[in-house]
């Protein structure tokens, strides 16, 4: 049964869709993708993952660490990836079935520094924070699942399990991890899994954690992190794998060259898990940028860098797989610059059929939290359903008997139906709230009082004592391992 306190969750399920490519570009960029892993190939420097790509048809260089993948390898392995399955919860009500009919989103995450929602202050995140604003996302209908939004850098190399764990605690929605590095590492987050869904089987068929893992741009793969994903594939956890290859620096300067050159780095590591272990729920996330030709600065999601997006989510679903969508745009800060473009992002993705998407929350390129901005970027997540979601009229709505009533130059305050349907608006809790002088109140001082009151009043879903005392027992003995 679904915790009380905590809200449903609000997908995007669009009324309509969109393509940006045709078949035949479609075609395009699949042959771009098997020429670079046919000839140029991918570097990776684990021999654990050397030795499955060789004993599956690779063509491994042990000494430089290439390996090159015939076209026909590629496309027996990525005939086994899963196109649609389910992401558990802690509770069975929030499963997010990723069926092709909705978008569910999420936070952003990984981020290394806080703006205390107290002093004000800007300072290194803890674990107290990725605490907080689990339950902040616990709260929000928008939000679907949870990524640990920032690191708890107060523990060391057992930081990512301790992530997981404030997560577990403070939300009942699906935790996803893009921190947990290493194959001892990830192993002891697949116990903690476990516990969460009481037994092996149950955490097969509704993983409650999965895992995100950055591949190195360009036309590489991170020892840790490919290894870890392996863990995960073999526990039958979600894994995906995302590029933020940067036109201009780590990619080519355009936008096909980008996402050719990501698509590669994504599909080499799926191509992997599926050698290693076929069937293992898979997924694909595009989210380049473009180098600012100024600065050097990565820019995602704004300008041409937002077209990154849509399109990689199409490329997912060609090659049959789900994909975690990048949304939102650049912003050092809170206020206009922001929000400008956030709701276009997600629409955009939403349309073009992402099973998931992330980004919301995080300001200065994904590393800088404030409290409030996830409840400000959670209004653009409501204005995308709202222009998604499918139009009917009847009767009722044309209102002609009422327009026959109130007649030229009259007006429509008094009619009992402009009362009964005034209050079936929908309308922002954080825009245009009057103030006491007659204007109306800033948004952002708004969302900051909302985020208050959630961190005060919010209480979601204990886990079972049991549960709490299992984790706590898998991260002592992490701590023993990884921090010795």
């Amino acid at each position: 049964m679904a915790n009380e306190t905590t809200p449903r969750i609000r997908a995007i399920q669009p009324a309509y869709q969109i393509r940006m490519l045709s078949d035949e570009q479609l075609e395009q960029f699949r042959d771009a993708t098997l020429t670079i892993l046919e000839e140029v190939g991918i570097q990776c420097p684990s021999e654990k993952a050397l030795r499955i790509f060789a004993e599956h048809g690779g063509e491994v260089d042990f000494d430089s660490e290439i390996v090159k993948l015939p076209p026909d390898v590629v496309l027996e392995a990525m005939s086994h990836a899963p196109r649609f399955y389910t992401m558990g919860a802690r509770d069975p009500d929030f499963d997010l079935t990723l069926d092709g009919t909705c978008t569910y989103c999420a936070t952003d995450g990984c981020g290394t520094e806080t703006i205390d929602f107290v002093t004000r202050e800007r300072r290194t995140s803890v674990k107290d924070d990725v605490a907080k604003m689990a339950r902040v996302t616990d709260y929000m209908p928008s939000m679907a699942f949870y990524w640990p939004m920032v690191s708890a850098q107060d523990h060391g190399a057992t930081a990512p399990l301790h992530e997981i764990e404030a997560s577990f605690a403070n939300t009942v929605k699906h935790v996803q991890t893009e921190t947990l590095m290493g194959e001892k590492a990830a192993r002891y987050g697949v116990e903690m899994a476990r516990v969460i869904a009481g037994d092996v089987e149950t955490m097969r068929q509704r993983p409650p954690l999965s895992s995100l893992v950055c591949t190195i741009a360009p036309l590489a793969q991170d020892k840790g992190g490919i290894e870890s994903a392996l863990v995960f594939a073999g526990a039958g956890l979600p894994v995906g794998f995302m590029s933020m290859a940067t036109a201009g620096s780590t990619s080519p300067a355009t936008t096909a060259g980008t996402l050719a050159v990501a698509d590669a780095e994504m599909v080499s590591a799926m191509v992997l898990m599926q050698m290693a272990h076929p069937g293992a729920p898979v997924y694909h996330s595009m989210m380049p940028g473009i180098m600012h030709p100024r600065t050097g600065d990565f820019l995602g999601g704004d300008g041409e860098a937002g077209l990154f997006y849509p399109l990689g989510v199409e490329l997912a679903h060609m090659w049959g797989v789900p994909t975690l969508a990048g949304i939102g745009t650049e912003a050092p800060a809170l206020g206009w610059g922001s929000g400008m473009g956030m709701t276009a992002s997600i629409l955009m993705c939403a349309l073009c059929g992402a099973d998931t998407a992330s980004g919301l929350g995080l300001r200065e390129t994904c590393t800088l939290l404030y409290p409030e901005a996830l409840v400000l970027d959670c209004e653009s997540c409501e204005d995308a359903l709202l222009y998604s979601k499918k139009l009917e009229f009847d009767s009722e709505d044309f209102a002609l008997d009422v327009v026959k009533a109130v007649g030229p130059r009259g007006h429509f305050l008094a009619q009992p139906h402009t009362r009964e349907h005034m209050r079936k608006w929908e309308l922002s809790e954080l825009v245009n709230q009057p103030d006491s002088e007659g204007g109306y109140r800033d948004p952002v001082e708004v969302a900051r009082e909302k985020t208050a009151w959630i961190l005060e009043n919010h209480r979601p879903q204990p886990l079972e004592e049991d549960q709490q005392a299992e984790l706590t027992r898998i991260l002592q003995a992490a701590e023993g391992e990884l921090d010795g």
